[in-house]
């Protein structure tokens, strides 16, 4: 069972930057398709950013395009989301996932992180 650790969420202000982290428990990260996705309160979660095995290949949502940066470290079994210009709107439980290219039906989740961004 592969567990993902999310972390570096926190308060911030709007304008201001959070960068977090999603830690595999084994070699996941450098065999999956991994990907962010956010919950906002009363609302369903949805996509924020994905990277494809090869790293040359990354996906954003409109909403976060250009602000948002997604990246690995296969060495570190980590891959990051790096989140620039936040906004209150960007206010939501980051969750990150990951979709081995081995066994592409199985799907697994961190425990979402929170982010909070005040004006």
């Amino acid at each position: 069972q592969v567990k993902l650790v999310e972390s570096g969420g926190g308060l911030v202000q709007a304008g201001g930057s959070l960068r977090l982290s999603c830690t595999a428990s084994d070699r996941t990260i450098s065999t999956s398709k991994m990907g962010w996705y956010r919950q906002a309160p009363g609302k369903e979660r949805e996509f924020v950013a994905r990277m494809w095995r090869s790293a040359l290949t990354t996906s954003y949502a409109d909403s976060v395009k250009g602000r948002f940066t997604i990246s690995r470290d296969n060495a570190k079994n980590t891959v990051y989301l790096q989140m620039n210009s936040l906004k209150p709107e960007d206010t939501a439980i980051y969750y990150c996932n990951a979709e081995p290219i081995a066994t592409p039906s199985a799907s697994y989740w961190g425990q979402g992180t929170q982010v909070t961004v005040f004006s």
